[in-house]
């Protein structure tokens, strides 16, 4: 019976010693840290407010080439789809018919100056007699008379000459205007003449080129105001904007706008003209315009993804206090610009910003801020 009394005391001592360990405290797990963000201090800064409108490509000036005498093409001077200077020669007519016609005048304007030579002296020998009444006074008008008719005579072959003349420079046929040549749009052998409807080529210059905007009605008030503050309409600036979405380095100027409405679009064109050095811009070609409508000096930008939206649409932003604290804001914002939205109210210069993370904060919850850096874009 005293044997089993040591084994008894090791059970009690194991039991007292598995309620001390289970009365041991709890250690509590540690706390969440506070959530991470990106932040931007708000600056006011220019901002150009732009509509960006469709708009065709037109040349500076064009010409149609075609022929001013008519007659068989012998020759082609130019290569198709190069540069040309204003004179150069681009096709040559058979001259020989109108080298003929000029010989023959020529010719004609000799015995016209014969004739009134004759003429000339033949009044000259009368006029004496005529004084002396050796002739009668009838006899010496006919003399004058047929001077004066040979005088007429040699000035309509002097003309009849120039005609020609004219003719036979006719049958070169020269550039216009500078610019580039398309194709031939006749061939060697070809006949010609003033009556075709037809050109033989034609010629664009597009060193500079025009860009036919259309911009609704409505907005040409904000845009005649915008070029009143400016000082003019020709000076806002206009950006060109590619198919590729890629400004083009040149901006243009507006020309002209709103001399008419389109009765069925209700829109008017406005001329914008852009210098293009490189030949990038093509007649024909659609593009877009960015035509500055006003400027804020002092205007407040903020990245798109700051924004979000609410069940009802309305705009509005996570901003932190200085112990960086999370507050979500209501704000209205207006234009885009460079892939920002312009804000008109709710926010100020100064505050900070959360750009991204926002998913992680609730109201008067503490951030982690770090600065929000604008991933680089490729340039136009």
């Amino acid at each position: 019976m005293h044997a089993n009394r040591p084994y008894k005391t090791g059970l009690a001592i194991a039991a007292l010693l598995g309620l001390a360990a289970c009365s041991k405290p709890q250690i509590a797990p540690p706390a969440a840290p506070p959530p991470s963000v990106t932040v931007l201090k708000l600056q006011t800064a220019p901002v150009l407010l732009s509509d960006e409108l469709p708009g065709r490509v037109a040349a500076f000036r064009t010409a149609d080439i075609r022929a001013q005498v008519g007659g068989i093409v012998l020759r082609r001077w130019f290569e198709q789809g190069a540069d040309v200077k204003a004179g150069q020669k681009l096709f040559q007519l058979n001259a020989a018919p109108f080298q003929a016609e000029a010989d023959a005048a020529a010719a004609a304007l000799q015995s016209s100056l014969a004739t009134a030579n004759r003429a000339g002296v033949q009044a000259e020998r009368l006029k004496p007699l005529m004084e002396a009444d050796a002739i009668s006074r009838q006899a010496y008008d006919d003399a004058v008379a047929q001077r004066e008719q040979a005088s007429a005579s040699v000035a309509q072959a002097r003309a009849a000459l120039a005609r020609r003349r004219l003719d036979l420079a006719f049958a070169s046929i020269d550039a216009p205007i500078a610019g580039r040549i398309g194709s031939e749009l006749v061939t060697e052998g070809a006949l010609v003449g003033v009556a075709d409807t037809a050109a033989m080529a034609r010629i664009e210059q597009i060193d500079k080129v025009y860009v036919d905007v259309r911009q609704p009605a409505a907005r040409l008030a904000a845009l005649q105001a915008a070029g009143a503050s400016a000082g003019a309409i020709d000076k806002l600036p206009v950006t060109i904007v590619g198919a590729d979405g890629k400004a083009y380095a040149q901006t243009g100027r507006i020309v002209y706008s709103g001399t008419s409405i389109d009765a069925g679009t209700g829109d008017a064109i406005i001329r914008v003209l852009v210098d293009n050095p490189q030949r990038q811009l093509l007649p024909g070609m659609f593009v877009r315009a960015r035509v500055a409508r006003a400027q804020d000096e002092h205007g407040l930008l903020v990245p798109q993804q700051a924004v979000l939206r609410a069940g009802d649409g309305q705009a509005q932003a996570w901003v932190l206090n200085g112990a960086n604290q999370a507050s979500l804001r209501p704000i209205t914002v207006g234009d885009v610009v460079d892939h920002q939205y312009v804000v008109a109210k709710g926010l100020k210069a100064g505050e900070t910003l959360v750009v991204e993370g926002q998913e992680r904060l609730q109201p008067g919850s503490v951030a982690t801020p770090q600065a929000w850096r604008r991933a680089a874009v490729a340039p136009d």
